[in-house]
């Protein structure tokens, strides 16, 4: 057989050759329970940012000229006027300024320290979820490396147990790529969930700073009527 006929034989063989590929699916699917945990995961992370982005997007909505109007009522002594307002607001510092409306005539710094209580409330109230998210972030990598090693355990004694009839490498490796695919799929998890997270701090802060705006603006007010 010359050169060329055998240059051509191996260019059919290649041709021929079953082509090996690997999805995203396979992938998922191969990673056993521990990519069911995960997918669970992810799943309570997306439900968590999702809520809390809705959450704090309504809390920061801002009526730049909201004080001044509780001012006016105040000055005319319609304070329940302006505590309907409050209530109709119904944003964290329109809750937290009602507070303070229904004090109104006791000391400054007792009606300082109601306000400031009621912010603490709603701040808090803002923060829940965000401690899961924070777990999911730092757990799921660990979650995903737990079922590498034990994939990785699973390999080696398939190995030990072929004793000396030799290691079929195919079916080795095979395993130990299935056992790495609950690393990667932790991480991903991890990742996105981290980013997510520090997302909903930064808006958090936000909302906290609107907060502290308004505190000191109702607070310069009663000072400016009494």
């Amino acid at each position: 057989m010359d050169t060329t006929a055998t240059a051509s034989l191996a260019q059919t063989l290649a041709d021929t050759a079953p082509q090996a590929s690997l999805s995203i699916l396979d992938l998922a699917t191969k990673g056993g329970w521990i990519m069911i945990v995960l997918l669970v995961l992810s799943l309570l992370a997306l439900y968590i940012f999702v809520s809390k982005f809705l959450q704090l997007r309504a809390a920061g909505r801002e009526d730049k000229y909201f004080v001044e109007r509780i001012k006016d009522y105040v000055i005319e002594g319609k304070t329940p006027s302006a505590i309907k307002l409050c209530e109709d607001t119904n944003t964290p510092y329109a809750r937290m300024i009602r507070k303070g409306l229904t004090r109104i005539g006791r000391p400054m710094s007792d009606v300082l320290v109601i306000v400031e209580n009621a912010g603490n409330i709603e701040i808090g109230r803002l923060e829940k979820g965000l401690p899961i998210l924070a777990t999911i972030a730092a757990g799921a990598p660990m979650i995903g490396f737990l079922g590498t090693v034990t994939g990785m355990v699973r390999a080696f004694f398939d190995m030990a147990n072929a004793g000396s009839g030799g290691v079929d490498v195919a079916l080795l490796s095979g395993g130990i790529y299935e056992a790495l695919v609950t690393t990667v799929g932790g991480l991903v998890v991890g990742i996105v969930a981290l980013f997510a997270y520090n997302y909903l701090v930064a808006e958090l802060d936000k909302v906290g700073g609107k907060m502290e705006t308004k505190t000191m603006e109702f607070m310069d007010m009663l000072n400016e009527v009494h």
